[in-house]
């Protein structure tokens, strides 16, 4: 069987993926990959996904430069998840996150409100084209 073969495709063909970085187990970000984009990340070595909004294979940095290769990928008990360690490249430190930000996970619920609790690396505007 092949090893894709193992992995619970959603009905939309897609399955939900964790970003972590390497060393730190940081979280980085959650996107989506359909079969093609995993297939490829572990051929490659590098993050690829789909994006959904634009219905295309993504890879990751491909207009920011912020690419993650990819150490190990790692699949849930349920076979419906997939997690991958990264190493976050493009600055320093690494930033995932199109807000300029380390991670996507950057707001923390306080006193019933969302607060940013990491601080912006670098302005998307000079990041994006």
């Amino acid at each position: 069987m092949n090893w894709l073969d193992q992995v619970k495709w959603d009905a939309s063909g897609l399955v939900p993926v964790i970003a972590q970085e390497q060393g730190s187990n940081d979280v980085l970000m959650f996107a989506w990959m359909n079969r093609e984009a995993l297939g490829k990340t572990a051929e490659l070595g590098r993050a690829v996904y789909f994006s959904r909004s634009r219905n295309k294979l993504w890879f990751k940095g491909e207009e920011s430069g912020h690419v993650q290769t990819v150490h190990e990928i790692r699949l849930d008990c349920d076979n419906d998840v997939v997690l991958l360690k990264v190493t976050q490249l493009g600055h320093e430190p690494g930033i995932a996150c199109h807000t300029g930000r380390h991670s996507c996970f950057f707001s923390k619920l306080e006193d019933g409100q969302w607060s940013a609790v990491e601080p912006v690396l670098k302005d998307p505007e000079s990041i994006y084209k």
